[in-house]
């Protein structure tokens, strides 16, 4: 089943909020052991949504970006993207990138779907 959106979904109206997420995959080891840091850096950053992208399982919306290593991180929102690009999977080192977020850019059409479809079925894709 695809997780596309349709012309039907409704919006979500915290749609504008940024989103942290993971693009990640089953396999990988150091996927599994960070996904409990990433849930301890998302209950400390309310403020922004977070979500776990597994790039197998959805690659209707994942290919596009050609993830080689792991984790991957997007933020982004409905302003840009803020980073897009590996990260060292430790909290400490998401919650300092996430406090010093450099200005938004405009975001590609991949990234654009992405958020489209986490908006419109966030808890697919919840931590």
């Amino acid at each position: 089943m695809s997780a596309l959106p349709t012309a039907t979904d409704s919006t979500d109206p915290a749609s504008d909020a940024l989103w942290v997420v993971c693009l990640c995959a089953e396999w990988c080891g150091t996927c599994r052991e960070y996904r409990p840091l990433f849930e301890q850096v998302a209950r400390a950053h309310p403020q922004l949504r977070f979500g776990w992208v597994d790039i197998e399982d959805h690659a209707d919306i994942a290919d596009g970006f050609d993830v080689e290593t792991f984790p991957t991180l997007l933020v982004a929102g409905a302003d840009g993207t803020r980073f897009l690009g590996p990260l060292l999977p430790h909290a400490e080192t998401l919650s300092r990138m996430l406090g010093a977020l450099q200005s938004p850019q405009p975001s590609s059409l991949d990234v654009d779907l992405l958020l489209a479809v986490l908006n419109k079925k966030p808890a697919t894709f919840s931590v």
